[in-house]
């Protein structure tokens, strides 16, 4: 959003803080504050708020909106249907924003819409970029891509809760097999040599039968991803088949950060790679004090996640490339804490590499790339 220099009492702010119910509406020119509430998702309702607040703040029906909401669980619709309405939106990351430091203060809707509203003037009015951090939000397209890589993870965590539970209730009875997905579980015998009950043969079906439908959706999921990876059509597409040719990242890796980082945002530097992905450092220094606090865990999860597993393989399928040089001569010899604390930096090199491959075509040094 562009700064705007017009005087307060020419520009209307709205905050709002949003709940399952219901939305409060902190509406001011600068000088006053109002409250309204609306019906969650209620369009009508916050247009008519908007226009209600202009004339009650005594101003011109045409003048500028300003607004402002905390990145939540409503995503990013609300956003498009803001802008829809000619209001001039920013979506701000709840963890950036300033509170205070008391150790009791008092915490309500109403305090917190009228602290955004604030922060708001100042973001616009007063050019304060560093008041919070402004969330870049994605088209409705690329946010659609981001489904198939989610779901195909989230399935994957399921899988492995029911494979866990199945494996949880044969332990109980002192049965530890190893194929636990489809196994009969009428020939299983628990520690006596009889046979298992008949509940927890019952329970373990319907188990296996959720995970069977399960493995089924994430067959599918992952053919579509190597599919796409083998003809890519779009822009994203053809980023994640440009990472898959480097030995070590995968079909599902390279769609992951094609999708939630390379196919659709920009970057300046490498420090706003690092950072997005929370793998920046965090420094305190008071004083003669001073101490590492270790990565900020502040940007993307899903592509930290990623990182980390990916520089493990990195080492192991890219021996003779800088970055695992660099690694093996810094934590090599070290012990397994040193090396847990030393894949986090080969992960925040390894995406800026890879971050300069597919921008700038510049191949990580070293690193094996297949034709």
């Amino acid at each position: 959003m562009t700064p705007n220099t017009t005087a307060r009492n020419e520009s209307l702010f709205m905050a709002m803080e949003l709940s399952n119910k219901n939305w409060k509406l902190a509406f001011s020119n600068g000088e006053k504050v109002r409250h309204i509430n609306v019906v969650a998702c209620d369009q009508k309702g916050l247009k008519l708020a908007i226009e209600r607040s202009k004339e009650k703040l005594g101003l011109a029906p045409d003048c500028p909106v300003y607004s402002c909401y905390e990145a939540g669980r409503d995503g990013f619709w609300i956003h498009r249907c803001l802008l829809g309405m000619g209001v001039r939106n920013v979506v701000v990351d709840p963890a950036s924003i300033e509170v205070n430091r008391r150790r009791r203060r008092v915490k309500t809707d109403r305090l917190d819409a009228e602290s955004l509203a604030r922060m708001l003037m100042r973001y616009v009015l007063h050019n304060e970029k560093t008041v919070w951090r402004v969330v870049v939000v994605p088209t409705e397209a690329q946010e659609d891509e981001r489904r198939v890589h989610r779901e195909y993870k989230r399935l994957s965590g399921e899988r492995a809760s029911h494979l866990n539970r199945i494996r949880s209730l044969l332990v109980l009875h002192g049965v530890r097999s190893r194929k636990i997905a489809a196994t009969d579980n009428s020939k299983l015998r628990d520690w006596q040599g009889k046979p298992l009950p008949a509940a927890l043969q019952e329970e373990i079906r319907r188990e296996q039968a959720r995970l069977a439908v399960i493995d089924e959706q994430i067959k599918t999921l992952d053919a579509q991803l190597r599919k796409a990876g083998k003809e890519p059509k779009t822009v994203v597409e053809q980023k994640a088949a440009k990472l898959a040719k480097l030995k070590g990242i995968g079909a599902h890796g390279s769609s992951l950060l094609s999708r939630e980082v390379f196919g659709w945002r920009t970057f300046k530097n490498r420090r706003e790679v690092g950072a997005m992905a929370g793998l920046t450092g965090t420094a305190y220094a008071s004083g003669d004090k001073v101490v590492e606090q270790g990565i900020s865990k502040a940007g993307n999860k899903r592509v930290r996640y990623t990182m980390i597993e990916m520089a493990w393989m990195w080492t192991r399928y890219q021996p003779d490339s800088e970055l695992t040089k660099w690694f093996m001569q810094r934590f090599g010899a070290g012990g397994k804490r040193a090396r847990r604390i030393g894949i986090v930096a080969l992960a925040r090199k390894l995406l800026v590499a890879l971050w300069k491959y597919v921008e700038f075509d510049e191949a990580p040094a070293g690193a094996i790339i297949a034709a």
